[in-house]
């Protein structure tokens, strides 16, 4: 049968009118959002912070908190209500805790790996998690090169928990969005692609067309 599989651009801004400029631009093209905010320790740089962030109430919105400790803001979190809050295995601290309050609040739960984590490394993580992403990037960064390899973990990630949605994140463009399309996602997200093009509706198209060329099969 056919697989969907969902590109969902993501907005990364270091202050509030680049937030609000990037809110707008993806707007015009879906409605699925991800945001992706950092807490200044776990990724270099920083990025507007979760007391700052804001969206559509027409949007489906991942947040995905680049954090060490993300505990400490998961009152926010609760509070601003995404679908979806995407932590680190990476993090400090244990996250099934944290999962528990996502999940008690209704909110879905996701784990990203880094590029060096094994999915068997975060098993329990994995099996408890709604969505799984694959960061293939650089943390706190835009305009990465997608490191292919990582789709390997695809078939991983399945074996432990075959119900778990599989995102991708990092360095997604036209030159391979069919090859990742192919890999068992179901959902790319996709970051400068968009954000630096001059027609993000005419590129998110584009990236969609590519896709749908001849259908993704499973």
């Amino acid at each position: 049968m056919l697989k969907t599989i969902t590109i969902v651009p993501t907005i990364l801004a270091g202050d509030k009118d680049t937030y609000k400029a990037q809110v707008e631009r993806c707007n015009m093209i879906a409605r699925r959002v991800q945001i992706d905010v950092t807490d200044g320790k776990f990724a270099p740089g920083t990025t507007v912070d979760l007391t700052s962030i804001w969206w559509p109430k027409t949007w489906e919105t991942d947040i995905h908190y680049m954090a060490a400790k993300p505990s400490e803001q998961i009152d926010l979190i609760v509070k601003l209500h995404p679908a979806l809050c995407i932590l680190h295995a990476e993090a400090e601290e244990d996250l099934m805790p944290i999962f528990r309050k996502l999940k008690d609040a209704g909110i879905k739960t996701g784990v990203a790996l880094l590029r060096t984590t094994f999915p068997n490394d975060i098993r329990a993580y994995i099996e408890s998690a709604d969505h799984v992403l694959i960061f293939a990037g650089e943390l706190g960064t835009q305009g990465s090169r997608a490191d292919m390899m990582q789709t390997e973990k695809v078939k991983l990630i399945r074996e432990i928990n075959p119900d778990a949605e599989i995102g991708w994140d990092g360095g997604a463009n036209i030159n391979n969005i069919r090859a990742l399309s192919h890999a068992g996602l179901d959902v790319i997200n996709v970051g400068s692609a968009l954000s630096k093009s001059d027609n993000p509706a005419g590129i998110y198209q584009a990236l969609t067309a590519e896709i749908d060329k001849n259908g993704v099969v499973i």
